[in-house]
């Protein structure tokens, strides 16, 4: 189980630092290298997720990086939106050379999204002015920003139904969303993305056990041993990294592998 473990670790290192656990890597990984072709190499994602993600979200709210209200929503939004997405794939994908061409797709937006979205230099604590159902407004960064709850919650619910699908918690399509969007700071989401992204993990996962897809439990424990390993050091990095060439560096990688599974058929 090593080379899971440190697939896992490196991937979660990287993409750590911007609230997201990498997941969307691990699927082609279980796919092409394990030869995992069944949905359980969606739930083995999600578990996978489930294992990586508290010490990550852990330092996001030690640092006062977290919005609790950000996370609500999220969270509430997802869990229906997850089990219409289990079974999205255990229907409609289940042909695994549909399904390569879906999870190209996913990559090939957020290659694309990375590669061209703007470096973000923001960097400060969260102070939160006003919470309510209608609105949010925080200070991060000697700046004020603001999001409806009931947009998030709605935006998370037809995010849920495709990361899901793909095998993700969804903080890897939520993140571009809050950031493009929403107009709010990456590094300030990043806590309540990763917290958010667990709650749909775990849910996943009991979808997908219903529906006679249980996870893998030795490929899900040792990439999560690798993974929390690797989201604890980069979260703990963070304001360190160089965001720009990790963040090109990393949309290659994904734009590769999506170009992949557009041509392979």
């Amino acid at each position: 189980m090593l080379l899971p473990f440190l697939a896992a670790f490196v991937i979660g290192l990287v993409c750590s630092p911007a609230g997201v656990t990498g997941a969307f890597l691990l699927l082609p990984f279980q796919i092409s290298i394990l030869g995992v072709t069944s949905p359980v190499a969606n739930s083995t994602n999600l578990l996978y997720n489930i294992l990586s993600i508290p010490g990550g979200a852990f330092n996001f709210w030690r640092k006062r990086k977290f919005l609790p209200s950000l996370a609500i929503a999220l969270v509430i939004g997802y869990l229906p939106g997850i089990y219409l997405g289990s079974l999205v794939r255990v229907t409609l994908l289940s042909d695994i050379r549909v399904f390569k061409l879906f999870m190209a797709a996913v990559l090939l937006y957020l290659g694309l999204r990375l590669l061209f979205s703007r470096s973000e230099r923001l960097e400060g604590e969260i102070e939160t002015l006003k919470s309510g159902f209608t609105g949010v407004e925080f200070r991060f960064a000697e700046d004020n920003f603001s999001f409806n709850p009931l947009a998030v919650f709605c935006t998370s619910f037809a995010i849920g139904i495709i990361a899901s699908a793909y095998g993700i918690g969804g903080g890897a399509l939520m993140a571009p969303v809050l950031a493009a969007v929403f107009g709010l700071p990456v590094k300030a989401i990043a806590g309540a993305n990763l917290v958010g992204t667990f709650a749909a993990s775990l849910f996943g996962i009991i979808s997908y056990t219903s529906l006679g897809y249980p996870p893998d439990l030795s490929n899900g424990l040792a990439m999560g041993a690798g993974g929390a390993m690797g989201i604890f050091i980069g979260s703990r990095l963070q304001g360190r990294i160089e965001e720009r060439k990790l963040r090109i560096l990393l949309a290659i990688l994904i734009l590769v592998v999506s170009l992949r599974y557009i041509f392979i058929f």
